[in-house]
C-alpha cells in the first residue's frame, strides 16, 4: 500500500478530527466485500438458471419478466437467500464498523444485503433507501407494511421443483388480496412505510446538527446507478459547507463532478486493504 501511504494517514487524521461520520454506501462495497453479482459466485449458485434462462448476473436476471409467479418467485427465494436473508456479516463490513464505532455516525445506503445491519451497525442510524431482499410488499402499494419473507423463501426454495414453487407458495396482499413483490425500487409502488420515513428523517437530522461541525463523509462503491441518492448529494454538500470533508472509495469511479480541491481524498484502491491499513 505504499502508493497511498499518504492518503492512509490523512483519511485517519480526518476520522480522528470528526465530529460526525456519514457513511453512503452502494453496490460496490458489498462487490468489494465478495458479494458478487456476476463471474464464479453467480455460476456456483444459479448454474441451472444460466442454462434454462441464459441469465448473465443477478442484476439482469433481476429484471426478467417470469411467465408465471410459481416461477418469479423460485427464483427471488434463492436471490433473496443467496444475497441477505441466506448469508452472515463480511469481514469488510465488521472493519469499517471498526472504523466508526467510536465516533457519531450515521449510514445511508443503497444496498439491499443488510450487510450493515448483520456487521453489528446501530440500527436506529441505518438508513436503507432502496429496500431490503429480506422484506416483501403488496405490488400496488394498497398499504405501507412490509413482512419478512426469510421463513418464505427458504420453504421456497426446499419445495421448488423445475424452477416453480408449489401455486400454495405465492404470497397474497392480507390487504387487497393482490400479488406481492419484493421491496425494492424499482417503480412507483416502492413501498416507504414508518421505519423509512423515521430513518430518512434522522439522515436529515444528522445533516441539519452537522452545519458548523466537521462532518466526514465516507463514500464506498457509489457509482452511477442511482448517483443522485448519494453521490451526487455528497458532492454538493461537502462544496457548500466549509468544514466538510469527502473521502471517496471506488476503484473505477473515485472522481468527481464538482472540483473539491483538498475537501476531498479520491481512493481508487481496493478497498478491503485500504479499510485495513486504516485499522492499523
Amino acid at each position: 500500500m505504499k502508493v497511498i501511504s499518504n492518503k492512509i494517514v490523512e483519511i485517519k487524521e480526518l476520522i480522528n478530527e470528526a465530529d460526525y461520520i456519514l457513511i453512503g454506501a452502494g453496490s460496490g462495497l458489498s462487490t468489494a466485500a465478495g458479494i458478487e453479482y456476476s463471474g464464479k459466485r453467480f455460476q456456483e449458485k444459479f448454474s441451472d438458471y444460466i442454462e434454462k434462462y441464459h441469465f448473465t448476473d443477478m442484476y439482469t436476471a433481476g429484471f426478467y419478466d417470469f411467465e408465471t409467479e410459481e416461477e418469479k418467485w423460485a427464483y427471488w427465494a434463492r436471490h433473496a437467500y443467496t444475497n441477505n436473508t441466506g448469508m452472515g456479516a463480511t469481514k469488510l463490513y465488521k472493519d469499517i464498523l471498526k472504523l466508526v464505532e467510536n465516533k457519531e455516525y450515521f449510514v445511508i445506503t443503497t444496498n439491499a444485503d443488510d450487510q450493515f445491519f448483520k456487521s453489528g451497525f446501530d440500527e436506529n442510524k441505518i438508513f436503507r433507501v432502496q429496500g431490503s431482499y429480506r422484506y416483501i410488499q403488496c405490488k400496488e402499494a394498497c398499504h405501507d407494511k412490509l413482512y419478512d419473507g426469510t421463513k418464505l423463501f427458504e420453504e421456497m426454495i426446499e419445495k421448488t421443483v423445475d424452477f416453480k414453487i408449489p401455486t400454495s407458495l405465492i404470497p397474497k396482499c392480507p390487504v387487497c388480496g393482490g400479488k406481492m413483490e419484493m421491496n425494492l425500487r424499482k417503480d412507483a409502488y416502492f413501498v416507504q412505510d414508518d421505519t423509512w420515513y423515521k430513518q430518512n428523517s434522522k439522515y436529515e437530522d444528522i445533516l441539519n446538527k452537522s452545519q458548523n461541525k466537521k462532518l466526514l463523509l465516507l463514500e464506498f462503491g457509489v457509482g452511477f446507478n442511482t448517483p443522485g441518492i448519494i453521490r451526487i448529494p455528497f458532492e454538493q454538500m461537502t462544496l457548500e459547507n466549509i468544514d466538510w470533508k469527502l473521502v471517496r472509495f471506488n476503484k473505477d469511479y473515485s472522481g468527481s463532478f464538482v472540483d473539491l480541491g483538498n475537501k476531498m481524498v479520491p481512493v481508487n484502491e481496493d478497498i478491503e486493504e485500504v479499510v485495513e491499513e486504516l485499522l492499523k
